[in-house]
């Protein structure tokens, strides 16, 4: 593909190595021009810390997006992550309609929740409101807890591969039949975890090692590198495994730094991750 121009909209915590600090990054490495609309400004993320601050920017949301339209400025791809309202979700789908240039790949990120809960910031209303955005998804990437909350499932801690089969088709008539669903933390044994991918009925399967150790931020980290694979003309099932490939290095990098708790060590690796994108 030619030179991308991609919008994220996700926080911006200051310190913590997630959202738009993982993001921005990420997707500059992979070659794209990458532009952001943050929903806040945090101090650090809110996963450990105390006492942190925040500034939620959901009234400057709808301005920016009509400066852009007047500019005639519009976007190849429009990636979302963390978003913190139902306001800012009907935000987002104003955008998709007023700021995405012919062709635009919307892609949903419902990072809303992880094992079983919800964020602390979200309830019932949020997740309701969350379909109504991932409807609207070229490509959806949740993980299992996500899943079950977008399609009113029963979570699971252990599940068959029927268990997922059924969460895929019915994320997929979520979004009317079409595009991609992309669901991660999905493992069937306990020393392994992979990526499953979902598009006209076909299922496609990549597995890799477990790491008992987990880090804030991967799941940040694996949706940015797999949108700047994609965005770089990888198939999407190939963009998935470099993308599970890059966040599973960056964990190793980091597993051996009890000092490290609070995000991923995801810099010093990406080298290998634009070495990954050249194959």
């Amino acid at each position: 593909m030619s030179y991308q121009r991609i919008l994220t909209i996700q926080d911006i915590s200051c310190l913590g190595q997630c959202s738009l600090t993982v993001a921005l990054p990420i997707l500059s490495a992979c070659g794209h021009e990458t532009c952001i609309l943050p929903s806040a400004v945090l101090s650090t993320h809110t996963a450990g810390f105390k006492d942190y601050t925040v500034r939620d920017l959901s009234e400057d949301l709808p301005a920016i997006s009509a400066h852009w339209a007047k500019s005639n400025l519009y976007f190849d791809a429009i990636y979302t992550g963390y978003l913190g309202s139902i306001t800012q979700i009907d935000d987002v789908k104003n955008i998709f309609r007023t700021n995405a240039a012919v062709g635009c790949m919307n892609i949903v990120d419902p990072a809303m929740g992880d094992n079983g809960k919800l964020y602390p910031a979200f309830d019932k209303a949020y997740a309701n409101a969350m379909k109504t955005l991932c409807a609207e998804a070229d490509i959806l990437l949740p993980n299992i807890t996500e899943a079950c909350y977008l399609t009113d499932t029963e979570y699971r801690e252990s599940y068959d591969h029927a268990y997922i089969e059924g969460l895929l088709e019915k994320l997929y008539a979520l979004m009317g039949g079409k595009g991609i669903v992309v669901l991660t933390g999905v493992g069937y044994h306990p020393e392994t975890t992979g990526v499953t991918v979902y598009a006209d009925g076909k299922e496609q399967y990549y597995p890799h090692r477990r790491i008992a150790r987990g880090c804030h931020g991967t799941g940040d980290v694996y949706a940015s590198a797999f949108v700047g694979a994609l965005m770089k003309g990888k198939p999407a099932f190939e963009a998935a495994k470099i993308a599970a490939e890059y966040t599973l290095r960056c964990i190793e990098y980091t597993q051996d730094d009890p000092t490290h708790w609070y995000g991923v060590k995801f810099e010093p690796v990406l080298s290998e991750l634009m070495e990954m994108l050249k194959s």
